[in-house]
């Protein structure tokens, strides 16, 4: 079964992709990170190597490949210690979104540059007064009867990279919308556009992306902005949401099984007493647990990128949310033994690790929270009332 064994096609990819991530490591990311700045250089050579657009369509500069192909090369870059984040946004969100519902022009001007890593493009969905209730996003869009042009009024808060971004997706929604019926919309709004600004949100976090308010402010754009049909509803949307989960699990998966090893060599080689600490079940046992709940969670991740490639929206969309649940928790729990392995070392900046304690709490939280996954499993799947 192809969501159990790999092909020699993706272990060849698997293995490239780590010898990537292995040449810049935590370190550079480390680095980067104090410095305030994207790590542009591994961008750049990822774009270089076909990474970056390896689930792009051929014709427009990709690699014909799927979210299959791109999980595998966060997940190794992750497990490397330099995960990007991009990846999660520009590829898969937006450029999933474009090669299935865009223009032929469209498609032109943004599927290359998206796919060699030359553009970027984030995604703006979230909302300050929306939270996980999408039916609540207010960002409306109507169009100015004299020209066709669009008009977008609203905000969003917590887009990422923003500031690196020739573009945002924005999800906005029709005014028509306002009587209760969902029916959101697309459009690329250009970094520079008039009545678009940006505001950067303080963080806590330390991440080589940052975070932003942005404000839409009558912003106009022409009627080529808009992606998709105006009336084609949550099928666009989810189209780049569920890529959207697919990815942050394969975010979470690269992160902890980084802290394991890291963990599983320390315990390896660190003694106390008369052997190493590894050997002792109370150190081993948990770090033996923590790679079975990644290992566990890395199958439903395979298993929601294969029913996404294959075309089965609704089978991924059930998938992609347990897949985003079971790696966010082995995520967790992965980094919290790998610190609690190293005891005070585990705090140190010399071993890298505590760091990972706020960066792992992310997959908990977002795209969508672990208690809004369990209202989608105990509704959708097991058909129970609905509590929200």
């Amino acid at each position: 079964m192809t969501t159990l064994i790999e092909s020699d096609e993706h272990k060849a990819l698997r293995a490239a992709a780590a010898a990537l991530g292995q040449r810049y490591g935590r370190d550079y990311l480390t680095r980067t990170v104090a410095e305030g700045r994207h790590p542009a250089e591994l961008w750049a050579e990822a774009g270089k190597l076909g990474y970056l657009g390896v689930n792009l369509p051929e014709e427009y500069g990709g690699g014909g490949g799927g979210i299959t192909e791109l999980s595998i090369v966060l997940e190794e870059l992750g497990a490397a210690g330099c995960p990007l984040l991009m990846l999660v946004v520009s590829p898969a969100i937006c450029g999933t979104v474009i090669a299935r519902f865009g223009t032929e022009e469209q498609k032109r001007a943004w599927l290359p540059g998206l796919a060699d890593g030359t553009r970027t493009m984030a995604f703006g969905i979230t909302e300050p007064d929306a939270g996980s209730n999408s039916h609540r996003i207010t960002t409306t869009a109507r169009r100015d009867p004299g020209t066709g042009d669009w008009l977008l009024t609203g905000r969003k808060v917590f887009i990422s990279g923003v500031d690196i971004a020739d573009a945002v997706l924005i999800v906005g929604r029709t005014e028509d919308a306002r009587t209760g019926r969902l029916k959101p919309c697309l459009f690329i709004v250009p970094r520079d556009t008039e009545g678009f600004t940006r505001r950067p949100i303080d963080m806590e976090i330390n991440a080589a992306e940052k975070q932003f308010e942005l404000t839409l402010d009558d912003v106009r754009l022409p009627a080529d902005a808009l992606v998709g049909e105006e009336d084609a509803g949550l099928l666009q949307l989810f189209a780049g949401l569920n890529p959207e989960r697919i990815m942050t699990a394969a975010f979470a998966i690269g992160m902890g099984r980084y802290a394991l090893a890291k963990a599983v060599e320390y315990a390896r080689d660190r003694t106390v007493w008369q052997t190493p600490i590894g050997a002792h079940q109370a150190v081993a046992h948990p770090l033996a647990q923590a790679h079975i709940d990644l290992e566990l969670a890395r199958l439903m991740m395979q298993k929601a990128a294969h029913l996404y490639d294959a075309g089965d929206d609704a089978g991924a969309g059930e998938a992609a949310n347990m897949a985003k649940y079971a790696a966010g928790e082995a995520c967790v729990k992965a980094v919290d033994q790998a610190v609690h392995t190293l005891g005070g070392n585990g705090l140190t900046r010399e071993f890298g690790l505590a760091s990972l304690i706020t960066a792992a709490r992310v997959a908990r939280i977002a795209p969508v929270s672990r208690e809004m996954i369990l209202n989608y499993v105990s509704h959708q799947t097991l058909g129970l009332p609905k509590s929200y």
